[in-house]
């Protein structure tokens, strides 16, 4: 019955994405995305290992082990799939993957076809997104498959009545890495006890390696100045609304603003809300006095994010007023900065375990975040502390990525 209830939900996904590509760009994106089916990969004599992302935030999550093996093994080719196109399309030209397409939709044929195509020799699947026929075709083909920084949580189908067959497809897997001790006992709870790691979560090794091979920004260094800074990144129009007095009444504090969203429509809105702000493309071009003379700089491009939040005095990370959640914390948390958010983040450990340490605070309503900003800047001793916890935060959980590749040089999976 679970798999008959599988099958019925991906081919109403299939159908109803392709209705709403009829008006909605991300699935427009989707559905022509996977137009053509990957037919062949070029030869190149070397072993193939293929990772598998659901979007741009997995990636993050397996790069850092996808570039250890590359720079490690000349004698590797990398394929990198991706199932949304937020992933797809921002990465398509990442250097570090020799192909980069969109996983078709899961499907016998499709499984047949694209493991045929692809040939790997290693399979790495990111965190989640289980899908039935690939997963049972590597595990058909003795193909080792890994699961990458994996979380098990109590609302997933797994730990459900109705979830034998969610259960059934992480017997494909040959080996589990989890990032934590609650994943491995949930697991354990389900029959799992076997064939499992507790590595860590691979974002902290991505994000310390960003923030250690730090670029200025030489624009965003000249609006800065020496006024104190908040960066809010990844925002939703909630967290906008969370913002917009604060901004109005401090026109002495630098804001740099990085939308989730930076389509033309949220863009135009944005600035309007924020009356002294100025794009980034448009400082490019304009004279310091117009830059000095502004305190808010929105940010209309994608990639700079996780340097923005070196910046800040104080950093606000967006999505904890939506169902979605909050975004990712450990990008500005890195560089030890305390770190505020709304209250939807009890679905990452990460947002979780920075509160109780004291790197940062969670804020329900435009007040709370007034009273909380106005602390951190006033009081130079708690803004130490939570810069210094937040920063030993993270680099005291890195060494995830060492732990899973060391486990593919010991077992040899790269070798025939």
């Amino acid at each position: 019955m679970n798999f008959l209830v599988y099958k019925l939900f991906l081919l109403l996904y299939s159908v109803g994405i392709r209705i709403a590509a009829l008006w909605n760009i991300k699935a427009k994106q989707w559905v022509k995305g996977r137009e053509e089916f990957p037919k062949t990969l070029k030869s190149s004599g070397k072993q193939t290992v293929w990772m598998h992302c659901a979007s741009l935030g997995e990636f993050e999550q397996g790069r850092p082990v996808l570039e250890k093996l590359k720079n490690e093994n000349s004698n590797i080719s990398i394929v990198l799939t991706f199932f949304s196109p937020s992933g797809y399309e921002i990465t398509k030209n990442y250097s570090g993957a020799d192909y980069i397409f969109y996983l078709p939709m899961d499907s016998k044929s499709n499984a047949k076809k694209l493991l045929d195509v692809i040939n790997p020799t290693l399979v790495l699947w990111v965190k989640y997104e289980y899908w039935h026929f690939y997963l049972a075709e590597i595990k058909k083909r003795n193909i080792p498959l890994l699961l990458v920084s994996g979380i098990f949580l109590p609302y997933q189908p797994f730990f459900k009545w109705y979830g034998s067959h969610w259960k059934n497809m992480l017997k494909n897997f040959s080996h589990l890495f989890v990032q934590n001790e609650a994943s491995k006992d949930a697991l354990a709870q389900i029959g799992y006890t076997n064939n499992i790691t507790i590595s860590g979560d691979t974002r902290f090794d991505r994000v310390i390696t960003i923030a250690e091979k730090f670029e200025p920004i030489e624009l965003v260094e000249k609006f800065c100045a020496d006024k104190k800074v908040i960066v809010a990144g990844s925002t939703w129009e909630e967290d906008e609304a969370e913002l917009i007095h604060y901004v109005r009444v401090n026109p002495d504090i630098k804001f740099i603003i990085a939308p989730h969203s930076i389509d033309s429509e949220n863009l135009k809105e944005i600035k309007s809300e924020f009356a002294n702000s100025i794009f980034y493309s448009e400082a490019l071009n304009a004279t310091s006095e117009i830059i000095l003379s502004k305190n808010v700089l929105i940010i209309n491009n994608i990639g700079m994010l996780s340097r923005l939040y070196k910046y800040g005095t104080i950093c606000y990370v967006g999505g904890a007023f939506t169902d979605n959640g909050v975004h990712n914390v450990l990008e500005a948390a890195v560089y030890g900065k305390p770190v505020i958010y709304g209250p939807e983040y009890e679905k990452y450990l990460e947002a979780i375990e920075l509160i109780d340490n004291g790197g940062a605070i969670s804020i329900n309503n435009a007040l709370e975040l007034e009273i909380e900003f106005n602390k951190l800047l006033t009081d130079e001793t708690a803004l130490k502390n939570a810069e210094i916890v937040a920063r030993e935060y993270v680099y005291s959980r890195a060494g995830a990525t060492e732990k899973i590749v060391n486990y593919i040089y010991e077992k040899r999976l790269l070798t025939n």
